[in-house]
């Protein structure tokens, strides 16, 4: 607890602690025979020397406090101690220190004393305070007013915080119940949250990681009475947030800050339920807490959607099958996109799904905090049964080619995870952080699929037929470690980073294709059969460095550098087998089958100047790659050889109007490299309508992204306002040409486009104001997306511009024990014209509108509803309007004083409305997709909240 004592009229008051100084979270990755190098580089840091320091500022002009008062008082009877005063850059240093119990005052004139209560032992020797922000009284007595008005959102630089007492919560409350009332916050019916225009990707608890990257396990199993705020930020890179200069690396985030007598205890929640037509669904979480030591554990079973374990990393495990010069110098082998390729295991509403989830969870700080672990272990198991309709529309220079698909897909994945995060502060300058995770996975998928084209709505052109049936294992293992060291001159750091990534993947598969070609009079002109076996076997290892260094110019101005090194292997041994006798897969296929084998080596070097006053922010830099690509074919004996040179600048300018109200302006620039399969793609024969083929001189493009920010809150009326800008453009763009032949077959190739330039842009307004007489909050969002993108049609230029615009209102009113509810929605209206065929468009009006609300009725009765409202107009291409309403309703009662059993009777899809839809167009291609989904289904549940925390609960 820090202390502020003012003096005069101003009386004392207490505040949580002051602001926290970034911890120092870059990951790294290395060997264990580099760990011993970096402790032995700070062994130095353990000699006994006792010492305090610190320097003095002023919070708001960020001034240095020259001469301010520094006395240390002994713990005990708050006697002198030592004494000093503040250097010309507000510096201090006590040294020559006993160990034990101290209270350190420093004092300002006009200025409210700072006190704190500190320690000195052998295991925490030297106490370095940073930056210790003094106060002015006037200032110090308007923060006390404000916050007696239990202030509902304050903006800390970059950081929105919300504070939870400051909205209505109802008994067993999860933490997105919270969230649906913070302005500017959304949340769709899958838990998926939006805040300020961003999607969230990550959601913490007091700043450390819930189960990974599931945001959800958070926010639909934590007690909303446990939260006492709820931090939003951009979360920076660990390095930048090491260096503290902006590396243009950030992930929107939401931290879930628990109340201090919330964390002694335990709770969770037990639920099951049962329905008509064998739908069922069941989930149990428990969770301790004692201090500083957490531990959580939780299971899910249903075949409602309701998962409970998100897949998003399935992107990281290497299953997209592309290999792509990047920056970091990490890529894969493969062929492209592939049905035989592992199925990525996420539910996204398609399909029928079955899930059965586990995991565990386990943090903890110790040695004084000097030490913490976050330890994860996942397994699961899902199965998703598909039917899928999709009606396409080909627009090319000579005519229309409209395609009817029908595919019918069965998949099945069991994962298991395990990863953990090792953390320790060697010195109050310096810090070793250590990450391993491992994952084993098995799949299977069975595909059938089947089509037919016809010729400007008129004549067969073609028939397709094919099962594409893949068992595939596949194992992860990533190692990371970061070394990072404060130096004695104040600003002056350096971060060391080794890290190393290995996987492997093998996979059987079977295709048998039949495909029949006709003629302009509807003859059948010829027929092609597909019978092969398919052997993959995919290794990756990839092992880099980094080192950063930080050196402070001036008092505002530093200059961060660092250089990079990469070494990637990797071997992709890819067979396909024809059958001499059905049954009998003994004839290699030398055009199907091949084995590559490739490195890469990656040399990048890069330098950031940043700039920082109370006010302004501002930083520049670039980073240069130099990279060597070397593959070989080893059945064709074919060598592959590339070398580049990737430009990175970048460029960001914040102003900060006040703590609520601030202006952020960025760019930055990239090179995108052509991926191996553009430039030499390993054939695939899955869909022989659509070949893919390779062009070797194909060069780098070049993007150019400007993005713009501004938030503001005003405190009295609870009015916010966000805007986002963003405006982009790509030189020497990567484009496709398609050309397609007399029988519908496709080529495609990737070629460099020149003398135009593709652009994208957005903007995103957000206007939110409460009405406090009537707890009711309401906000309104406009939002517009739009871009102008080019592609070849059998070798002719075609360009789209497609724009979108959207107005979205939401509404949120609360009474409690009364009723609470809310509503979001608003209409969209899409253009899109392409040049080649400008006659034919998708141009239409969308509309969507989602509400929820909950009726108190006595007897602890609740009536809950939600209902999805969606509607498409037809449009010329698609001349069917879509439309349709997902209702669903439950009735519960809760039973005992704290209302913690609650029994429920609900009612999903009530209208049986719910048809998998979607409409999508891209450059000349125009497709409409219909697939099975869940419907209309009853279901009576039981739940059990349990909660025995060491504070009351705020029920």
């Amino acid at each position: 607890m820090t202390l502020y004592r003012g003096r005069g009229t101003v009386q004392n008051y207490l505040f949580p602690g002051r602001k926290e100084f970034l911890n120092l979270n870059v990951f790294m990755k290395l060997k264990l025979c580099i760990l011993s190098l970096l402790v032995a580089l700070s062994s130095h840091s353990f000699s006994q020397q006792y010492e305090v320091k610190g320097i003095v500022t002023d919070t708001l002009a960020g001034a240095f406090l020259k001469n301010a008062t520094v006395s240390v008082l002994n713990g005990a009877d708050s006697t002198l101690y030592k004494f000093t005063r503040a250097a010309e850059d507000g510096s201090f240093q006590i040294a020559g220190m006993k160990p034990g119990d101290f209270i350190l005052l420093v004092s300002y004139p006009s200025y409210a004393d700072f006190v704190n209560h500190f320690t000195l032992s052998e295991g925490q020797s030297s106490l370095n305070f940073r930056r210790i922000d003094m106060m002015l009284k006037t200032t110090l007595l308007n923060e006390v007013l404000i916050r007696g008005q239990a202030t509902a959102i304050k903006i800390k630089g970059d950081t929105t915080e919300f504070n939870a007492s400051s909205f209505t919560i109802q008994p067993n409350d999860k933490v997105e119940d919270l969230l649906k009332k913070f302005p500017g916050i959304q949340i769709d019916k899958d838990g998926k949250i939006t805040a300020q225009g961003k999607t969230v990707q990550k959601v913490l608890v007091d700043g450390e990681e819930f189960f990974g990257d599931d945001p959800t396990l958070v926010t639909k199993n934590l007690r909303a009475d446990m939260v006492d705020k709820v931090q939003l930020f951009e979360k920076s890179s660990d390095q930048a947030a090491f260096t503290g200069v902006d590396d243009g690396e950030k992930t929107q985030t939401l931290n879930i800050l628990l109340k201090e007598d919330k964390k002694q205890g335990y709770f969770g929640k037990v639920e099951a339920g049962a329905g008509n037509s064998g739908f069922y669904q069941g989930q149990g979480m428990f969770n301790t807490f004692k201090a500083k030591q957490k531990f959580s554990a939780y299971g899910t079973a249903s075949n409602t959607g309701k998962t409970g374990l998100s897949w998003s990393d399935a992107n990281r495990m290497g299953t997209n099958g592309q290999m792509e010069f990047v920056e970091d110098g990490i890529f894969m082998l493969s062929s492209g996109p592939d049905e035989l390729e592992s199925w990525g295991g996420r539910y996204d509403g398609e399909g029928l799904p079955t899930a059965l989830n586990g995991g565990l969870h386990y943090d903890n700080k110790w040695n004084k905090d000097k030490e913490s672990i976050n330890a994860n272990y996942k397994i699961g198991s899902m199965r998703v049964k598909t039917q899928t309709n999709t009606l396409s529309q080909n627009n090319l220079p000579s005519g229309i080619i409209n395609s009817d698909n029908d595919q019918v897909t069965d998949n099945y994945l069991f994962r298991q995870r395990l990863d953990a995060i090792y953390l320790i502060r060697l010195d109050t300058n310096a810090q070793l952080k250590i990450t391993a995770d491992g994952t084993v996975r098995r799949n299977e998928t069975e595909n059938q699929f089947s089509s037919a084209s016809l010729r400007n709505f008129s004549s067969l052109l073609n028939r397709s037929s094919r099962t594409l049936t893949n068992t595939g294992d596949q194992q992860n293992f990533n190692l990371s470690a970061l070394y990072s060291h404060k130096l004695k001159k104040p600003g002056r750091n350096f971060s060391l980073n080794v890290s190393h990534n290995s996987s492997k993947q093998e996979s059987e598969g079977y295709l048998k294709a039949t495909n029949d070609f006709y003629t302009i009079s509807g003859l059948l002109d010829s027929t092609e059969l597909i019978d092969q076996l398919k052997l993959n076997k995919i290794l990756n290892s990839a092992l880099s460095s980094n080192l950063t260094f930080n050196e402070p110019l001036s008092k505002s101005s530093t200059m961060v550098f660092n250089y990079r090194f990469s070494l990637n292997a990797n071997r992709a041994d890819r067979k396909s087998y024809n059958s001499s006798i059905p049954g009998r897969y003994d004839q290699i296929d030398e055009e199907f089958s091949n084995d590559f084998e490739a490195t890469q080596i990656t040399h990048q070097g890069g330098a950031t100047y940043n700039y920082k006053t109370a006010k302004t922010t501002f930083n520049a830099g670039t980073r240069i790659n130099s990279v060597h690509f070397d593959q070989l074919e080893h059945l064709s004996n074919h060598r592959f050889k590339r070398n580049f040179i990737n430009w990175n600048p970048q460029l960001n300018y914040q102003y900060k109007f006040s703590q609520q109200q601030s202006l952020r302006i960025g760019y930055s620039g990239n090179n995108t490299q052509p991926t191996v399969t553009q430039l030499q793609p390993v054939k695939v024969n899955n869909d022989p309508l659509n070949i893919p083929l390779g062009n070797p001189d194909l060069t780098p493009s070049f993007s150019n992204n400007f993005n713009l920010y501004y938030n503001s809150y005003k405190v009295m009326s609870g009015q916010s306002i966000y805007v986002n800008a963003r405006y982009g453009f790509t030189e020497n763009a990567i484009v496709n040409n398609t050309v397609t032949d007399s029988t519908g077959k496709t080529l495609f190739q990737s070629v460099n486009l020149s003398g135009q330039r593709p652009i994208n842009y957005s903007a995103y307004l957000d206007f939110g104001r409460q009405i406090k007489s009537i707890n009711l909050y309401w906000g309104l969002s406009l939002s517009s997306q739009g871009n102008t993108y080019y592609n070849y049609v059998n070798n002719e230029l075609n360009k789209t511009n497609s724009i979108s615009y959207n107005i979205s209102a939401n509404i949120n009113m609360s009474k409690p024990k009364k009723y609470d509810f809310n509503l979001y929605g608003g209409p969209s209206y899409r253009r899109q014209r392409s040049s080649l065929q400008a006659n034919v468009n998708n141009d239409g009006w969308t509309f969507t509108m989602d509400g929820s609300g909950t009726l108190y009725l006595p007897g602890k009765f609740q009536l809950q509803s939600s209902a999805e409202y969606q509607y498409q107009a037809a449009t010329q291409s698609f001349n069917q309007r879509f439309s349709r309403v997902i209702l669903n309703t439950s009735l519960n009662k809760s039973f005992f004083k704290d209302e913690t059993l609650r029994i429920g009777l609900s009612g999903n899809d009530l209208l049986n409305q719910n048809t998998g839809f979607r409409r999508f167009a891209t450059a000349n291609m125009i497709t409409q997709t219909s697939f099975n989904t869940i419907r209309r289904y009853f279901m009576l549940t039981a739940t059990w909240d349990f909660n025995k925390m060491g504070g009351p609960k705020n029920n």
